[in-house]
């Protein structure tokens, strides 16, 4: 199944990657603990109040 917005071959579509928000738990901590684990892509997108995690090499925006 292919979502708006999401190219064919991202890590989405692969099954690599969540844009995640957690009721209750800042994006800031959520974008924290992901750093911390030093594994994978995480993306801060507090505008759109997400933090995207894929398991990709290990970078950060």
């Amino acid at each position: 199944k292919q979502s708006r917005g999401v190219a064919k071959n991202s890590y989405h579509m692969q099954g690599k990657a969540v844009d995640l928000r957690l009721p209750g738990v800042s994006l800031k901590t959520v974008r924290k603990a992901a750093l911390d684990l030093k594994m994978g892509g995480v993306g801060y997108y507090p505008q759109s109040a997400f933090v995207h995690i894929d398991s990709g090499r290990v970078r950060s925006w």
